[in-house]
């Protein structure tokens, strides 16, 4: 499948937010037993409950809510599957709290991937990561480590035409698909060498992972700031399967991923996102983007659920953010309310 138009109206509705026609538009799309499966802390909803569960408190937030998409791509999973994968940013002017995270007054821009599953015409599934750590530290208020990677807005892609009609082929599928089985194959059967990342990675490579863990810049650059410290705390990953999930599709120098979750690993190793090694087992959420440029992965957009990752290790951002908040707005020393 190549033709997204069947969120095209919703993707339309939603470029000039406001209530009544995202809510039609909703209503228009999904089908009535749809699953919507959102990052932390909204979850798991059904179809039904998605505008006022997700985009009615962020439209609160935002009175002038905005989305802009920048990539839109579909495809037919391994298994038949139909999917719709967009990414872009949800902007306007951030005037109320959204989940506790106070308001700037400017505007303040957040980046989303967003997977529809599709069954005759209309979206049964709906996979979906909000990158709200970036909306924390636009605020100022992010509690935990500061990412190794750079913090700066992912951009889109430098051919500019992550909108247009994406011819069907599955080159780019294959060649991504092919990367990460090479990927798994360090350390387990040997070192950073087995990956083979100069057959598949492009020299000037822009790596766009999400805020608290930041942007990359080619092969060395990516090693450095991210797959370093990911490989030393879970040297398993890829390694265990168990209850994960991978749909791959795509069109034209574009590949796409979704899953939920789509990555189990053990943490062994300390440091990453600063935590130590507990020795658990967690989950991961990761929704990518790639862009494929003469045969090599020029561009890769990756959004983590890191707060749900935090969830079960057993750190709480959101709520240390709350108390962050309240030295800004004072308290009563004496009762620790906050003061009106």
């Amino acid at each position: 499948m190549s033709d997204p138009t069947p969120i095209a109206a919703l993707r339309r509705a939603m470029a000039d937010f406001s209530r009544a026609p995202v809510r039609a538009a909703l209503d228009a799309v999904l089908t009535s037993d749809a699953v919507v499966r959102l990052c932390h802390p909204f979850g798991t909803m059904p179809g039904k409950a998605m505008y006022d569960g997700a985009y009615a408190p962020l439209l609160h937030a935002f009175p002038d809510l905005e989305r802009r998409d920048e990539i839109v791509v579909a495809g037919t999973d391994a298994a038949g599957a139909d999917w719709i994968g967009t990414c872009g940013h949800y902007c306007g002017t951030f005037l109320r709290p959204l989940l506790d995270i106070p308001p700037t007054g400017h505007l303040a821009a957040f980046r989303f991937h967003e997977f529809y599953r599709i069954e005759d015409g209309l979206v049964a599934e709906v996979q979906a990561i909000w990158d709200l750590p970036e909306l924390m530290m636009l605020a100022g208020v992010w509690p935990m480590v500061p990412g190794l990677g750079a913090a700066v807005r992912a951009f889109g892609p430098m051919t500019q035409d992550g909108l247009a009609d994406h011819a069907p082929g599955a080159g780019a599928v294959d060649l991504v698909v092919d990367m990460l089985t090479h990927m798994t194959r360090h350390p387990s059967k040997g070192g950073p060498e087995v990956m083979e990342m100069p057959r598949f990675w492009h020299p000037r490579l822009n790596w766009y992972g999400p805020a608290g863990i930041g942007t990359a810049r080619g092969i060395n650059g990516f090693r450095r700031w991210h797959q370093m410290s990911f490989l030393a705390a879970f040297p398993d990953r890829g390694l265990d399967a168990t209850g994960t999930s991978h749909h791959f599709f795509g069109a034209g120098d574009y590949a796409a991923v979704t899953g939920w979750p789509n990555m189990r690993v053990t943490l062994t190793g300390g440091n990453w996102l600063g935590l130590p090694a507990t020795g658990g087992t967690i989950t991961l959420r990761s929704l990518d983007f790639w862009r494929v440029e003469a045969g090599l992965i020029r561009e890769n957009w990756v959004l983590v659920d890191l707060l749900d990752a935090h969830r079960q290790i057993g750190t709480d951002p959101l709520d240390r953010m709350r108390q962050m908040n309240r030295a800004r707005q004072g308290f009563d020393p004496e009762t620790g309310r906050a003061l009106p």
